[in-house]
């Protein structure tokens, strides 16, 4: 009888302590979650700003190129981003991110630069940035699936890689 009241009170106490606790532990592991870590947010920030690059120096094709291929390419490049921008924008909007507004400072002294060409100069400068930023893209890309904590952010980036990598050899191929 004794030992069906220890562990009637042992039983007990391990309920209590469960139910006091467990408010405790899932607030500390919604804190945690909540937080959003420092490659997350520079995740977010970067390929948000690259994917408006690509957009925008590809949209220039359109007036600054005679080359057909250049052009399918560059008009290849404005659905894929727009729509991969898209998608990063709703995980940031959802999991309380903020996207670059515009590209980097340094992606827009190139646009601008970019913007000054025509012809086969053009195509030259607009190949070596697709090439460069697709690069720099993937890089991105595989350190976020692979280091980043928030998990639909690593999706959206193991998801969009193929594509990057497909861009870069279709890049390679200008």
């Amino acid at each position: 009888m004794l030992v069906q009241m220890t562990n009637k009170i042992f039983g007990t106490l391990a309920t209590v302590g469960a139910l006091v606790l467990s408010p405790l532990a899932m607030a500390q592991t919604g804190t945690d979650a909540a937080a959003p870590s420092k490659q997350d947010t520079m995740f977010v920030a970067k390929a948000s700003a690259g994917g408006m690059t690509e957009i925008q120096a590809s949209k220039l094709a359109d007036s600054h190129t005679q080359s057909t291929t250049i052009k399918s390419f560059a008009s290849t490049m404005v659905t894929d981003h727009t729509k991969a921008g898209d998608m990063l924008s709703s995980i940031a909007q959802k999991d309380g991110f903020t996207p670059s507004a515009a590209p980097m400072p340094m992606q827009q002294k190139e646009l601008s630069q970019l913007g000054k060409l025509n012809g086969a100069a053009f195509d030259k400068a607009y190949t070596a940035m697709m090439l460069k930023d697709h690069r720099e893209a993937i890089a991105l890309f595989k350190k976020e699936s692979m280091a980043g904590k928030n998990h639909d952010l690593k999706s959206f980036a193991s998801q969009t890689l193929p594509a990057l990598q497909q861009h870069m050899t279709m890049a390679k191929e200008l």
